[in-house]
C-alpha cells in the first residue's frame, strides 16, 4: 500500500509525526506498506516548520513544494499546482490530510481530481463558524474524503449528520496527544526559564494569532491590557506568531496607577519571545499557571497535562475540552478576561478529565485500519 501523507503547517507536523512511526514499525513487522512524506511548505519559517521534524523524530520530507506566503487563494494555488504534479509524477494509493489548514483543502482537491482516494486525520470537527478559514478547509475536505478519521464521537455525529455513512467514519482518538503522550518525557526547560526566574505555577503563557484578535489594533490592544491587568504582575511568556509580530510593534496600552500609554516591549511582567520548538513550549505550558489562547490545538494538550485553559474565542471545533476538559471559552471581549483569571486565582478553576481514546494509540489504530482498507 502506497501512501502519501500531507504536512504544511505548525499543527501539522504533531499529527504526522505518530502516523510516521507507526508506519514504520508496521514495515518492521513485515507488513506491505510505504509512506512518501509531502511538506507543502505553507510554514516556510523554520522555527515554525524544520525545527519540528528534528525534535520529533521525523524523517526528512521526500518532497517540499515550497507553497508559502502570499494570500490563502495565492498559497492554496501554488499548493494545488505544486502537489498536482508531485502526486501525478509519484503515484499513491491514499493520500492522507491532518487537521484543517491550507495545505489539508488544496491537497484533498488534487487528490480527488486525479481520482486517488483522501483520508482526513482530525475529520468530522466543526465550529459552525464560517468567519474562520479553518472551518471553511474542514467542510470541503470532508465534503470529498473517502475515509474519515476521528478524535471523538462528536465528530463521527457531524459526519453522520451531513450524509457520511457509518462505514467511513472511524473513531480513532487524537494523534495530536499520541504525540504529547510519546514526548512529556523529552521536554526541554528552555533558555528563558532561568533567566526570567520562572517557577512552576507562577507564571501564564500566552499564544495570540487569530485575525479576529489581533488585526485590530485597537482590540488587541485592549485585550493586552485585560490580560496585564488580570495577571496581578505575574509573568506573562508570549512567543509571538510571525503574523502576529509586526502589529505588536504598533501597539501601545495604558498601564499602570497613572494609566500612561506605553509600549509592550515597556511591561514588566510581558515578555515576547521568538516562536519556541515543540519540547521547549510545553515544557512552559505544562508548568504554567495557565494558558490564554485563542488555538484550536493548545486546548487539547492543556486538557491532557491537567492545565487550565482560558480560550479568547466565541466558539471553538474542539468542545470536548469544555465539557469535560480544562479549558473555558472566555470570549473575544476584554471585560470578560478579569472575572475569568478572578476565578483562576481564587482556585475555582475546574479540574477537568481526558477523552476517551486519548491515549496516545491513535495513530497505531489508523495504522491497522489502513492496512485492512488495503
Amino acid at each position: 500500500m502506497k501512501l502519501t501523507l500531507i504536512a504544511g503547517a505548525r499543527p501539522n507536523f504533531m499529527k504526522i509525526a505518530p502516523i510516521v512511526h507507526a508506519i514504520l514499525a508496521a514495515q518492521k513487522k513485515g507488513k506491505n506498506i510505504s509512506y512518501r512524506l509531502v511538506h507543502t511548505g505553507q510554514h516556510y519559517d523554520a522555527k515554525m516548520s524544520d525545527t519540528f521534524f528534528a525534535e520529533l523524530h521525523i524523517p526528512e520530507p521526500d518532497a517540499h513544494l515550497g507553497g508559502g506566503g502570499g494570500t490563502q487563494a495565492e498559497q492554496t494555488a501554488a499548493i494545488m499546482m505544486a502537489f498536482e504534479k508531485e502526486l501525478m509524477a509519484n503515484p499513491a494509493d491514499l493520500v492522507i490530510v491532518v487537521g484543517d489548514v491550507t495545505s489539508t483543502l488544496a491537497c484533498s482537491i488534487v487528490a480527488k481530481k486525479l481520482q486517488t482516494k483522501v483520508a482526513h486525520v482530525e475529520a468530522g470537527i466543526r465550529s459552525f463558524d464560517l468567519s474562520m478559514p479553518e472551518e471553511i478547509n474542514r467542510m470541503v475536505t470532508d465534503s470529498i474524503t473517502d475515509y474519515f478519521f476521528t478524535t471523538t464521537t462528536w465528530a463521527g455525529d457531524n459526519l453522520r449528520n451531513s450524509g457520511i455513512s457509518d462505514e467511513r467514519i472511524f473513531f480513532v482518538g487524537n494523534v495530536m496527544i499520541d504525540t504529547l503522550l510519546a514526548n512529556r518525557h523529552r521536554f526541554k526547560r528552555p533558555a528563558l526559564w532561568e533567566e526570567l526566574n520562572l517557577n512552576k505555577g507562577e507564571y501564564f503563557m500566552m499564544t495570540l494569532h487569530r485575525p479576529g484578535n489581533v488585526d485590530e489594533e485597537d482590540k488587541f490592544s485592549a485585550l493586552f491590557e485585560a490580560i496585564i491587568e488580570g495577571a496581578k504582575g505575574h509573568p506573562l511568556i508570549f512567543p509571538v506568531h510571525p503574523r502576529t509580530r509586526q502589529i505588536i510593534e504598533n501597539i501601545e496600552i495604558k498601564a499602570g496607577k497613572d494609566g500612561q500609554a506605553v509600549s509592550l516591549k515597556e511591561i514588566p511582567n510581558l515578555h515576547l519571545s521568538e516562536p519556541m520548538g515543540y519540547l521547549e513550549f510545553n515544557y512552559l505550558v505544562e508548568r504554567a499557571r495557565a494558558v490564554v489562547t485563542d488555538s484550536g490545538g493548545i486546548t487539547e494538550e492543556t486538557t491532557v497535562m491537567g492545565i487550565p485553559c482560558l480560550t479568547l474565542r466565541d466558539n471553538t471545533e474542539r468542545p470536548e475540552t469544555c465539557s469535560m476538559g480544562t479549558n473555558e471559552l472566555i470570549g473575544t471581549q476584554p471585560k470578560a478576561i478579569g472575572p475569568a483569571l478572578e476565578k483562576l486565582f481564587s482556585k475555582g478553576w475546574k479540574k477537568g478529565s481526558i477523552p476517551e481514546k486519548w491515549d496516545g494509540k491513535a495513530a497505531e489504530r489508523i495504522v491497522d485500519l489502513l492496512l485492512k482498507f488495503g
